[in-house]
């Protein structure tokens, strides 16, 4: 009776120990597929020049009355005009004109309901694709103020039209720098890689030249004219 409570024992034991191998086996086998696999991340860069300049500014004045603001900054128009005509500037966009009373204080500071004089000003904007003449006139503009023109001048930006397709080539040639990476990781090992599995684009830097900057979502520089584009492509290759 013994003898046979200890032979099923055993063989129950033996059973358990089959199972366990059995699971062992099959786990070892699932990690070894999902093991064979190499992710590698490579990237692509291209300096580029803009190809398109913008600028925007402010023309303002203030006068004892509204009719009076209205004639000067008729008068700075005309000296703005005729220094963009002299910079060959042909893309021009006025926007409306703003104005408002400034009201007079009492001995107590306190603004009281008496105009004393009116503010004008109107936003000009002007664009080029000579990025160059752009970037001078930024620079350059704040001149008429020794004509008596009151100008405020905003941050130039600089675009690249190209940069739908340039966006495509970097992602070639990112992908390429994958594989080459890939193929250099896995040569210690005498492993080559095979097929890919999957390909993840990572966000692209659109960045200064000298620039290191870095954005999860992504850098998109609008003040310089040479920028610097970056492609990242993670991407998984099966291992051969």
């Amino acid at each position: 009776m013994i003898l046979d409570r200890i032979e099923k024992l055993q063989a129950l034991t033996v059973g358990v120990l089959v199972v366990i191998a059995v699971l062992m086996s099959a786990k070892l086998i699932t990690s070894t597929i999902s093991g064979n696999t190499i992710s590698v991340t490579g990237s692509a860069y291209e300096i580029v020049k803009s190809d398109s300049g913008a600028l925007s500014f402010n023309v303002n004045t203030k006068q004892a009355t509204k009719q009076d603001a209205y004639k000067a900054m008729q008068n700075n128009i005309k000296a703005v005009e005729k220094y963009l005509a002299d910079k060959k500037i042909t893309k021009i966009e006025k926007k409306n004109i703003n104005g408002y009373y400034n009201y007079k204080r009492d001995a107590r500071g306190n603004y009281t309901d008496i105009p004393e004089t009116y503010s004008m000003s109107q936003t000009i904007s002007i664009s080029s694709d000579n990025v160059e003449l752009i970037k001078e006139i930024a620079n350059d503009i704040t001149g008429l103020i020794n004509q008596g023109v009151d100008i405020n001048v905003y941050d130039t930006s600089y675009s690249y039209s190209k940069l739908p397709e340039l966006k495509v080539s970097l992602l070639e040639k990112a992908s390429i720098d994958a594989r080459k990476r890939a193929s250099s990781m896995l040569k210690a090992t005498h492993n080559s890689v095979g097929k890919i599995q999957s390909v993840r684009m990572g966000v692209y830097q659109i960045t200064p030249v000298d620039s290191t900057d870095v954005s999860d979502m992504g850098i998109n520089d609008s003040s310089t004219i040479d920028k610097k584009v970056t492609a990242v492509a993670n991407i998984t290759f099966k291992i051969k």
